[in-house]
This record gives structure tokens, C-alpha cells and sequence, in this order.
């Protein structure tokens, strides 16, 4: 793997993306009673137009802002996110996952080509991380939240991970078709 100067720069470009988004409300988007997160999208849309290499270092720089961010400024979950199996390997598994299903998906329509992707990826930070949570920290979750942590976490699936599978859905198409267009 040899990383151009065009690569390292749309790392650059994703990464700041996500580390903006990060410090700043986009990237929670109040919905009703959750906070919807658009972090994992540059992630995604870097699988979209700019390959593998570029969209595993961008979902790195996600996973370790999101370490580093929960050792700033902590809430009462962030030791879940202290263990790199819950902060930074899911965020780079959606680099993976959402180029493989692109990769399969190259000649078929815009909507399927960058949307199923983008559903995939979306899926896989929230699975990843709410599964490595549980795998990781059941019993410390169960003692902070005084709750089953798979009813906890179930219920994040259940009322987050819908709108931001949409958001992706549409966010990805969009940018990936504008970007694509212009190649």
C-alpha cells in the first residue's frame, strides 16, 4: 500500500470533516427525545469516492477522536469508550464493510450503488460499538445505568440507529453521486 499526496489529502479533508462535525451540534443531530450522530458519515462517503486506504485511515481518525473526546470530556459512559475495541475498531470496520458492499455493488444504480452501502456502514458503527460495549462492559454499564445492559443498549439500537441509517441513506447518495459526477 503506497499512499499518494491526493490520498493523504482526502484523509485530511474526511478526517477534519469528522473531527468538525465532532465539535460542533451537526454531528448530534437532535431528533425528538435522541441525539442522532452524522459522525461515522465521512467515514462512509470516503468508501464511496475515495477507496479503501482512505476511508480505513478516516474511520481510524474517527475512532481515536471518539477515544480521545471521551477521555476529555467524559459523561458517565465513557469508560466504554476508555477500550479501543468499542471506540476505534468499529469505526474502522465501516470502512471496510461499506467498501466491500460498494465494491459489489459498482454497476448497479446510483440509489443501490452508494445507498446499500452507506445502510451497511451505518449499521456497522452502531452494532460494532453497542456490541463491543456489551461484549466489553455489560456488568459496568448494568451498575451505572441500573438496567440490563442489553435493554440499555437495545433500546439505542431501537430508537437511534433508525434515523441514522436515513441520514446515511441520504447523505451518502447525495455527496457520492455529486463527488462521482465530477470525476
Amino acid at each position: 500500500m503506497k499512499l499518494t499526496t491526493k490520498d493523504l489529502t482526502k484523509i485530511g479533508v474526511f478526517g477534519a470533516l469528522t473531527i468538525v462535525l465532532g465539535l460542533t451540534p451537526l454531528g448530534m443531530i437532535p431528533i425528538g427525545p435522541v441525539r442522532v450522530t452524522t459522525l461515522h458519515i465521512p467515514t462512509i462517503v470516503a468508501a464511496l469516492v475515495a477507496g479503501p486506504w482512505v476511508s480505513l485511515f478516516v474511520g481510524l481518525l474517527f475512532g481515536l477522536f471518539s477515544l480521545v473526546n471521551n477521555i476529555i470530556a467524559p459523561t458517565i459512559l465513557s469508560f466504554m469508550f476508555y477500550n479501543p475495541l468499542v471506540s476505534v475498531l468499529p469505526r474502522v470496520l465501516i470502512a471496510v464493510v461499506t467498501y466491500q458492499v460498494y465494491n459489489k455493488l459498482r454497476d448497479k444504480n446510483d440509489v443501490i450503488r452508494y445507498g446499500i452501502p452507506a445502510i451497511c456502514g451505518s449499521v456497522m458503527n452502531t452494532v460494532g460499538v453497542l456490541g463491543m460495549a456489551f461484549i466489553c462492559h455489560s456488568k459496568q454499564i448494568e451498575s451505572v445505568m441500573h438496567v440490563k445492559a442489553q435493554y440499555f443498549l437495545g433500546g439505542i439500537v431501537a430508537t437511534n440507529m433508525p434515523f441514522e441509517i436515513v441520514i446515511s441513506f441520504v447523505l451518502a447518495i447525495l455527496i457520492a453521486k455529486s463527488v462521482n459526477k465530477n470525476k
